[in-house]
């Protein structure tokens, strides 16, 4: 799978408001075939960060996700609420989902 994540700085005023103002991109995104899961969370320590969490099934549909048109849509008009272009990490890993951290394993 392709795993991917993002840290995207919001601009002060639209930091409370970005989960709405990103809801149409999430939406569709989570919608397409090879998304396996698509989450944002909020940084504790800076309010104004969020990271994204997301993955896709393999190649085909990581290039199927870029080239969509609701990617395209957020390309031309998220950056307006940027402080800085999102810095990313990207990498193809063996799987398809999450692994237990078994250093934290939960007894039943």
């Amino acid at each position: 799978m392709i795993f991917i994540t993002a840290k995207f700085r919001i601009k002060p005023e639209h930091a409370e408001a970005w989960p709405e103002i990103s809801r149409e991109f999430t939406e569709a995104t989570r919608a397409e075939p090879g998304c396996l899961w698509f989450d944002w969370s909020r940084s504790v320590d800076d309010a104004t960060e969020y990271v994204l969490v997301e993955a896709f099934r393999d190649d085909e549909a990581g290039a199927a996700h870029v080239g969509s048109e609701h990617f395209q849509n957020a390309g031309k008009t998220l950056p307006a609420y940027l402080v800085a272009t999102p810095k990313i990490v990207n990498f193809t890993v063996p799987g398809q989902d999450w692994s237990e951290l078994g250093e934290m394993a939960v007894e039943a």
